[in-house]
């Protein structure tokens, strides 16, 4: 069979007519307190991070959306949130604005007061966005003080870098891991 976990509907509808299909649903998620609207990327990432690397778990998935996703070590879903990724935070002032130009990501943190547009849009946007990682990171260890964290997404490495550069001690929290929604798939589907 062909397993199918898939938040964009549109892609799901394509897929819903083709034989022997099986979309892995939270129902066959191994977690505890999982609320219905819970994109089920979220749930299988935290799952093959938690499988992987054990619970309790803090899951920052960095892609076109940042979130933060954590289970208890009974595998008890503690919650989460969602803001805009760095790519979206970058395109949505270029897009949304009359006059600010449309900017790259900086390989290294940028200078944080700029002196000229662009890499005044740059520090904004980056400095605000790894200050945020680290505030719930920091909040997020005051009540799972033994637990691990690792950053998945397609910004994880470049988002990681500026935390390292930025914030070396909470970096080094963090396990940098590619593949933990496919884990999280590859531990679902070993059960069904």
């Amino acid at each position: 069979p062909l397993f199918i976990a898939s938040v964009v509907p549109t892609q799901t509808k394509l897929w819903e007519n083709h034989p022997n299909t099986k979309f892995i649903t939270l129902n066959e998620i191994l977690l505890n307190n999982l609320y219905p609207t819970l994109g089920i990327d979220r749930a299988l990432a935290l799952l093959g991070a938690g499988e992987s690397l054990g619970f309790p778990m803090l899951v920052i998935d960095a892609g076109t959306a940042l979130s933060f996703t954590g289970a208890d070590s009974n595998r008890n879903l503690i919650g989460g949130a969602i803001f805009p990724g760095l790519g979206l935070q970058f395109s949505t002032l270029t897009n949304k604005t009359g006059q600010l130009p449309k900017v790259e990501f900086p390989e290294q943190l940028p200078k944080r007061f700029a002196v000229n547009t662009s890499e005044a849009i740059q520090s904004g946007i980056i400095y605000t966005l790894i200050a945020g990682i680290k505030d719930f990171i920091e909040a997020w260890l005051q009540d799972f003080p033994e637990s691990k964290i690792t950053i998945t997404g397609g910004d994880r490495n470049l988002l990681f870098s500026y935390l390292k550069s930025q914030y070396p001690q909470i970096a080094a929290k963090i396990v940098v891991e590619k593949n933990l929604i496919l884990r999280g798939i590859q531990k679902t589907i070993i059960r069904l």
